[in-house]
């Protein structure tokens, strides 16, 4: 039960980063998304403060903390409305799964820069043909001496084009049983072969998607992650905590919405009253908050299962919460537009632009089928349909 308890370190770090997220907020936000440009000033002072890089080790300038001091940082960017959506990219997953499985040599090179926000690396999972099933991933790895040669396709992958190195997810031949399975690499920007091309997509977020096209890509042999046969053992250590930060980032904007609907709701005056005097406007408010406190629980317990390496429960946890998180943040950005009427959609107000936003937690980075597939089948013990 302890771990439902927010520890005094915790509340310095919550406190400490709502801070600083106060002195940027919405306004700065959304000027870089009209302006058409990424929220630099944020991300360094955030790299610089030590919240970048908490999860990761203090031999290499991390804050030697976990996944639950990160998800507390993005909640609270979230919850000023700034959150940085490559946070749940660079440090979350790449910087997770190199610190736990990467060499010395890809530690030294890589996690010092993550930590600092001074690097940054994307992460290519995602394919046209694949959707949510990672055991039909095209994108292969072959042996050519001691290199590798890396071909396939990857889409909506964020921030590649600010991204150092992508952490690219690609299938190589098991020599027992010729069987595909799943292994990492790390793939320079610069690398021959290697290109990006942006998708256009209605999300109002500083972070842009992208189309990767690995052509016969060739990388050295330290560019694959971790141990060739370790498989899917090491992706589910990076995915585990993308949907925990997920999560992160819904929790953090149901909250910027559920604040800015309640500041409405106690000056606006239509008759008497100020219209949150009515039950009309304050139940659905109180229920939406409810829904989001809920959600951040299970959110925290993930992290705190993740951080205790308990992996197969964090990975039921994270499932959890990150359903929980976008179901409570998509209901809460409705009833906060539906609360201000037509000025929920005004530029002024800057909530219209969330409800994009908060769809897109719904389907990223697993769809909430899928979850409800994994639940069904792992907690249940359901039979599959597939």
């Amino acid at each position: 039960m302890s771990s439902l308890i927010e520890s005094a370190e915790h509340r310095a770090l919550r406190a400490a980063v709502a801070a600083l997220a106060g002195r940027y907020g919405r306004e700065y936000f959304a000027a870089a998304v009209r302006d058409g440009k990424h929220a630099d000033e944020l991300w360094s002072e955030a790299g610089r403060l030590g919240y970048l890089g908490a999860n990761l080790p203090m031999e290499y300038g991390g804050g030697g903390g976990g996944i639950t001091e990160l998800a507390i940082v993005l909640e609270e960017l979230g919850a000023a409305g700034c959150p940085l959506l490559l946070m749940v990219v660079s440090p979350a997953i790449c910087g997770t799964v190199i610190s736990r499985f990467g060499t010395k040599g890809q530690k030294r090179a890589w996690l010092p820069g993550l930590a600092a926000g001074t690097a940054k690396m994307a992460f290519g999972i995602t394919e046209p043909d694949a959707g949510s099933n990672s055991h039909r991933l095209t994108t292969t790895a072959r042996r050519d001496g001691g290199d590798w040669i890396l071909t396939g396709r990857k889409v909506f992958i964020s921030g590649v084009d600010v991204a150092d190195a992508t952490l690219v997810v690609g299938r190589t031949e098991d020599a027992r049983t010729g069987r595909l399975k799943p292994c990492l690499f790390i793939v320079g920007r610069d690398a021959p072969g290697f290109t990006h091309h942006r998708i256009p997509m209605d999300v109002a977020s500083p972070e842009k998607q992208f189309e990767l096209v690995l052509d016969e890509v060739r990388l050295p042999a330290d560019a694959l992650v971790g141990d060739e046969d370790a498989g899917l053992l090491q992706l589910f250590a990076g995915l585990n905590p993308e949907r925990i930060m997920t999560a992160a980032f819904a929790t953090g904007m149901g909250r910027y919405a559920v604040a800015r609907a309640v500041g409405y709701a106690r000056t606006r005056r239509v008759w008497d009253e100020p219209i949150g005097a009515h039950q009309a406007i304050a139940h659905p408010l109180a229920r939406a908050h409810i829904e989001i406190e809920l959600a951040r629980l299970m959110m925290y317990r993930a992290a705190h299962l993740y951080d205790a390496g308990d992996d197969a429960g964090a990975g039921e946890a994270a499932n959890m919460a990150k359903y929980a998180a976008a179901e409570a943040a998509v209901r809460a950005v409705d009833q906060a537009v539906h609360t201000l009427g037509g000025n929920g959609l005004s530029t002024e107000y800057g909530l219209a632009s969330l409800i994009t936003a908060a769809r897109v937690t719904r389907v990223a980075p697993v769809s909430r089928e899928m979850i409800l597939n994994y639940v069904s089948h792992r907690t249940l013990g359901l039979p599959k349909s597939y």
